[in-house]
């Protein structure tokens, strides 16, 4: 009879680490990698699910005590935040050893939602109106919560999809500012094709995410980057200070889509917020069926 037990001969996808409780292994595939951090594929032994393993080499930052103080806040940010549209954190830790922070979030099945849209070019409106409002939550989660949260970097590539059931969730904040009860907030940070007005101006409010948040959809319906006639950073720039609008929008033939995104991208005092833009007939033809996917969170206590 063949051994339950594991040797060295059976076909077992190794660890090459494990966290310091033995819970989680770290896989050596790559899921996805920035300027500050590796996410590699990982397991989690006790619950028996796939998980995200987000490695930061902190050596890289050792003049730059400010970055590293900034992936501590990320960290602590992650876990206080609990909401079905924002990728939820189940441990973090620091390797002094390795000279690595660790963080274990989960794992979304499909990847993020500009690979995903470029994979399914075939989508209803309805559908990409459903992937919208699922986005528009958790913004809505993000600055309502105490202090208010500013991701600061929203854009297609920073939200993840559970494609098989149509959940999406926003990721990746790195670069949100946690700004209290003024609001505002006062560094340049984020994508530039994505990036409000106001933010290069340093003096801003959550309103940029839903200046972001019209551009994510503007990407969905076009498949096109915003900006992505300009060859460079100062060109963008140059265009978003002074108000002309990404060649894409030209190519929205329907003009309910363009009038949504129009308002996103409206001046900061006349943008709706996550609230208002949630009841906007936009969503008419969306129910809240999507409310009903309630993923399974194991208990990390």
């Amino acid at each position: 009879m063949p051994s339950a037990s594991h040797d060295q001969s059976d076909n077992s996808e190794p660890f090459v680490e494990v966290d310091p409780t033995g819970r989680y292994g770290r896989y050596d595939e790559l899921l996805g990698s920035g300027a500050v951090k590796k996410v590699y594929r990982a397991f989690d032994q006790e619950e028996g699910i796939e998980v995200a393993w987000n490695q930061v080499k902190l050596r890289n930052f050792t003049n730059d005590p400010a970055m590293i103080d900034r992936l501590f806040s990320e960290v602590r940010l992650l876990r206080s935040l609990k909401n079905k549209n924002i990728i939820a954190l189940y441990s973090v830790w620091r390797d002094r050893e390795r000279g690595t922070l660790n963080f274990i979030t989960e794992v979304c099945t499909s990847g993020n939602l500009r690979e995903y849209r470029l994979k399914h070019r075939h989508v209803s409106m309805k559908a990409l109106k459903k992937w919208s409002k699922q986005i528009l939550r958790g913004l809505e989660y993000l600055h309502n919560h105490e202090p208010c949260v500013i991701h600061r970097d929203l854009n297609c590539s920073n939200v993840f999809v559970n494609g098989n059931i149509g959940q999406v969730k926003i990721g990746d904040l790195g670069l949100a500012a946690i700004v209290g009860k003024s609001h505002s907030a006062h560094s340049v940070l984020g994508t530039p094709e994505f990036m409000a007005p106001e933010l290069y101006e340093e003096d801003y409010t959550e309103m940029v995410d839903i200046y972001s948040f019209g551009m994510c959809v503007l990407e969905m319906v076009t498949l096109e980057i915003p900006y992505s006639e300009c060859d460079n950073v100062a060109k963008i720039y140059k265009k978003v200070t002074s108000g002309v609008r990404p060649h894409a929008l030209s190519k929205v033939r329907d003009p309910e889509v363009r009038a949504f995104v129009e308002k996103c991208l409206a001046q900061p005092r006349a943008r709706p917020s996550a609230t208002e833009l949630l009841k906007d007939p936009f969503f008419n033809e969306v129910d809240d069926d999507d409310d009903e996917n309630e993923e399974y969170l194991p208990n990390c206590s």
